[in-house]
């Protein structure tokens, strides 16, 4: 792009269909790459940054990799993950046509600040876009409020699914008003059935509904949607899947597309890197995690707590620049809950492991090891008593722990 400031502009203008944007703070990833799966299984010909590089540079490579020498593209759609930050500087290069918001969580406080700040900089994208339709959670108020300005269809689960307790402690105050919101029911931090008592604003009527949600074995929910019902049986972990389903199926539908045959692609689908990634390691299952915030940790530690396997687990923080300087959010994790999830052995790496250790100290473990997240530490962690081993991670530790896991599954694999 230094060569040529316009490329990305020139690439984007041949997509011979739509361009979807996905931003938000959770579920970005598996959203896009669950489009991108629809769309590739219809026969259509897709740019799509699948492993995530979402800044202004990562969506270009995008381009780049299908483009010829001569800069001709050939493809139908674009599915493209872009960071909330930078979602303002993208739209100056690719005009998308829809965008997918999936929810707006505290993150990376040094970065981004408040999540009103990064509620402004996207409302500064979609300006950009007045002909774009915003493809929202309904369930999330800071989401929410974009449907007074701009064109936008929305998505939900709708109905009590008894997640956790009726508290948020982010997301709770009304972005109009600023009174605190009512929620007939919660699902997890500020998602729910919201409204203001004071200025009115409340959650809108899902497009995409779930209901009739099953959780004891996968992930189960019908989708509701202009009059149609659709029953979807799904082999994932997490009930913040459900919304990462419901995003990608409403987009697919807003595009017009059929929806013949959608449920074996779902079903089909393999998560991306880190997203409870499942190895075998010398006959144990270790599940490995990406979480960055806490609300992903949150999410993340209520799915540890639906297995009742005894269980080995780590929680490995680093401080780099792309994993956020701040790691005070640690204290709005509820590592509490962990204290009920039949854990046989607990570790804090990372390099912040004396920070993680220190909060599980208060969480109540009074036996914490630290590991320093090599092979070798790895191998001892898997090899503990627990019939299954968890980690969960965030960014920077993510690539070397898969590594490593993969490495370790294979020799195993071999041994075996």
């Amino acid at each position: 792009m230094k060569i040529d400031p316009t490329l990305l502009r020139h690439l984007a203008a041949q997509v011979k269909r739509e361009i979807i944007a996905v931003c938000g703070t959770n579920g970005k990833t598996t959203t896009t790459n669950l489009l991108d799966t629809l769309l590739k299984n219809a026969g259509y010909r897709v740019v799509c940054n699948n492993v995530g590089a979402n800044m202004l540079d990562g969506v270009a490579n995008a381009f780049i990799s299908m483009a010829s020498l001569t800069g001709k593209l050939n493809a139908d759609y674009a599915a493209l993950e872009c960071d909330e930050a930078s979602l303002r500087h993208v739209v100056n290069h690719v005009k998308a046509n829809k965008i997918i918001l999936t929810n707006l969580f505290r993150d990376q406080m040094d970065r981004y600040g408040e999540t009103e700040i990064t509620a402004e900089l996207l409302r500064e994208a979609f300006v950009k876009l007045p002909d774009a339709t915003l493809i929202i959670n309904a369930d999330d108020p800071l989401c929410a409020q974009f449907t007074r300005d701009f064109s936008c269809i929305s998505y939900g689960i709708s109905e009590d699914c008894n997640t956790q307790s009726a508290q948020t402690d982010e997301g709770r105050f009304c972005v109009f008003c600023g009174k605190e919101l009512h929620y007939d029911y919660h699902h997890y931090s500020q998602l729910g059935s919201f409204s203001c008592p004071d200025c009115g604003f409340t959650r809108p009527t899902p497009d995409y509904s779930a209901q009739q949600v099953d959780l004891t074995n996968g992930l189960a929910f019908d989708v509701c949607y202009h009059g149609e019902k659709r029953r979807l049986d799904l082999h994932y972990r997490g009930f913040y899947n459900i919304y990462n389903v419901l995003a990608s199926f409403a987009a697919y539908d807003a595009l017009g597309l059929p929806a013949d045959g959608i449920d074996a692609v779902f079903n089909a689908y393999k998560p991306q890197i880190g997203r409870m990634e499942e190895f075998n390691i010398g006959g144990k299952t270790v599940i490995l995690n990406l979480a960055k915030n806490p609300a992903g940790f949150n999410q993340a530690i209520a799915t540890v707590a639906t297995d009742p396997r005894p269980k080995d687990v780590l929680i490995a923080v680093n401080d780099k620049p792309s994993d956020g300087t701040d790691v005070t959010w640690l204290w709005d994790v509820d590592f509490e809950t962990l204290g009920q999830a039949n854990v046989t052995e607990i570790s804090a790496g990372g390099i912040r492991m004396h920070d993680v250790a220190l909060r599980l100290k208060y969480a109540g473990f009074d036996d914490v090891s630290l590991a320093e997240c090599d092979r070798a530490s790895l191998q001892t962690i898997i090899s503990g008593s627990g019939e299954v081993c968890y980690l969960l991670v965030n960014y920077t530790v993510l690539f070397s722990v898969q590594s490593d896991l993969q490495a370790l599954e294979q020799s195993t694999g071999k041994e075996n």
